[in-house]
């Protein structure tokens, strides 16, 4: 069962980019997809949001989300540079308004000294005037909890930015 609170910030994403005729799109890693689960959760999700890709392969981030093999190979998969990569590829691939991307370590393992259990980084690319002009911003987290917790924080931080960049958009 989704957590109620995720799907209140769904509702209330939906809500505004209906209103402002946004399109949003998803790439997906140490979510696994809930930010698009929660999302299509609410009933008439199809009126905004586009689609999604859970990349948690890195094949599937060079493949479907167009992150090139250089920046995966110089900084790994969990870094700031695939975020933005993801959130990018996502939207050029989709053709949305807004794409969010997460990529982290959600635990219990996995995590080292350099790059712990619960680093996140989320991406969020904005479309501009056309492909060339599309812009991507990274915000870095280091999320608390267990596997589940982490995952749903690191959805909740996504829908989140998502709104506000959202009620910024004209």
């Amino acid at each position: 069962m989704l957590d109620p609170a995720l799907v209140a910030l769904a509702e209330r994403l939906q809500g505004i980019c209906v209103g402002r005729h946004l399109t949003v799109a998803t790439a997906e890693s140490c979510t696994g997809g809930l930010v698009a689960e929660t999302i299509t959760a609410v009933p008439g999700s199809s009126a905004y949001y586009v689609g999604g890709v859970v990349s948690y392969a890195d094949a599937v981030k060079r493949d479907l989300l167009d992150v090139p093999v250089a920046t995966l190979a110089a900084h790994g998969a969990v870094s700031a540079q695939v975020a933005k990569a993801m959130a990018l590829g996502c939207r050029a691939r989709l053709g949305t308004s807004l794409a969010v991307s997460i990529t982290g370590i959600a635990g219990p393992d996995g995590g080292s000294e350099a790059k712990p259990v619960g680093l996140t980084y989320i991406g969020l690319a904005t479309r501009g005037s056309d492909d060339a002009t599309a812009s991507a911003e990274v915000h870095r987290f280091v999320l608390p909890g267990d596997r589940a917790a982490i995952r749903a924080s690191a959805a909740a931080e996504a829908l989140q930015w998502l709104i506000t960049t959202a009620e910024a958009s004209s």
